[in-house]
């Protein structure tokens, strides 16, 4: 545990210290886009922070290398060559991005490239332990590897819309999945497979770690594509890396609730919010006849901050929704069912009334309002809500909207 605790320090520094310096020299050379209608923040921000936390990766990799704790992830180099190109890769596209826009279908293929240098270098799904171990054929697992990695990097490029979002989502999911990793390689004897899903993850957690304070609302330095992408290879990278290699038979507490459906549950688990939203917006752009890569206003950061959450508040709310569903899924490998599914209930409970508690002031503010007397203070000084003004416009059949009456200057 201390040499990963090493590592994961050690992307965090370099992370960090690098995203000092590329924030320094994006203002100075006036490295970052203007600001477009979808987006949160309300002046220019440099979003090159990606670059920095892939270099801090690399040189946890690096310094792994030389580390005889890590000695059985080396002694085959391909699968960490592939993964360390398949990031370059995705860093350079998400950078072009970044500076040029590039068009969606670019994107795409980048991606899918990216994926298939971790197929071709080992890193795809070969099994799967569903009533024991279930082989893949070799073209079936290249599918279904390409399309989870392709997958798992839109979804959390999809949720980087609020300052500190994607890195402390990131962080949480990744430390849960460390330990999962970590147990994994104590308890069932270690191997390339396990060390290799281990590092990445708390590689990854340090970067994450490291970036944050940069990227805290109000955010300083953005990751861009190029650290959301990143972000999205490495956590699939690591679940593929686990889930193809687990034999269900090795887990042998009795306590555990289906454990051979943990190794893939618990990849969804940490994934849930990005994979959520990603889904939402793939069904609303088709539904709306668009491309489900175009860019919209409607994720669901941005529908928190419709309800009345504060920026602040939204990235709360997803940090607890992660925290609940990972760590409870996580929680069935070592406690009894009741225990497991006290806490997912209750976290479930908890994190929805915190969702839900601005519409549920609303409504409260609402009914004072109507209940109260005529030229009562309430109802003389209460303002309406921006959507029960909205409501008081009449639309023109030709869709052009009349002014309120009470803003009209025409005489009555």
């Amino acid at each position: 545990m201390v040499f990963y605790v090493l590592v994961g320090g050690l992307s965090a520094v370099v992370t960090f210290a690098l995203s000092f310096i590329i924030l320094k020299l994006s203002l100075r050379f006036r490295l970052y886009p203007k600001i477009r209608e979808r987006d949160v923040h309300t002046r220019p921000t440099p979003r090159l922070g990606g670059v920095a936390m892939f270099l801090g990766v690399l040189v946890a990799f690096g310094v792994a290398s030389q580390l005889d704790r890590f000695h059985l992830v080396f002694v085959n180099p391909e699968p960490v060559l592939g993964l360390l190109a398949a990031a370059l890769l995705i860093v350079l596209i998400g950078v072009a991005d970044d500076i040029w826009d590039l068009d969606w279908l670019t994107k795409l293929a980048g991606q899918m490239i990216a994926a298939g240098l971790l197929v071709w270098q080992g890193i795809q799904l070969t099994t799967l332990p569903i009533g024991g171990v279930t082989i893949v054929p070799p073209v079936t697992g290249l599918v279904l590897t390409v399309i989870a990695v392709v997958l798992v990097m839109n979804a959390v490029n999809f949720i980087d819309g609020l300052d500190g979002l994607v890195a402390g989502v990131a962080l949480l999911a990744n430390g849960v999945f460390f330990i999962y990793t970590y147990i994994l390689s104590n308890g069932m004897g270690e191997s390339e497979y396990f060390n290799l899903a281990s590092l990445i993850t708390v590689a990854l957690a340090g970067a994450c770690l490291g970036f944050l304070p940069l990227n805290w609302h109000p955010a300083r330095l953005f990751m861009g594509d190029a650290g959301a992408l990143l972000v999205g290879l490495l956590m699939a990278a690591s679940a593929i890396s686990v889930t193809g290699q687990v034999d269900p038979a090795a887990l042998e507490s009795g306590r555990q609730l289906l454990p051979a459906f943990i190794p893939i549950l618990l990849p969804f688990a940490v994934l849930i919010v990005p994979l959520l939203d990603f889904a939402l917006a793939v069904v609303r752009r088709l539904r709306a006849g668009k491309s489900p890569f175009s860019a919209d206003r409607q994720h669901l950061h941005h529908r928190l901050l419709d309800m009345g959450h504060s920026h602040f508040h939204a990235v709360l709310i997803f940090y607890a929704w992660t925290a609940v569903v990972a760590i409870g899924t996580l929680l069935f490998m070592f406690v009894p069912w009741g225990w497991a599914l006290a806490f997912v209930a209750a976290g479930f409970t908890l994190s929805a009334w915190f969702t839900l508690a601005p519409l549920t002031k609303r409504k409260v503010l609402e009914a004072s309002v109507q209940l109260a007397r005529p030229g009562s203070d309430a109802s003389i000084d209460a303002r309406l809500d921006p959507l029960d003004e909205a409501a008081n416009e009449s639309i023109l059949d030709d869709g052009r909207p009349l002014r309120p009456r009470h803003h009209s200057k025409e005489p009555s």
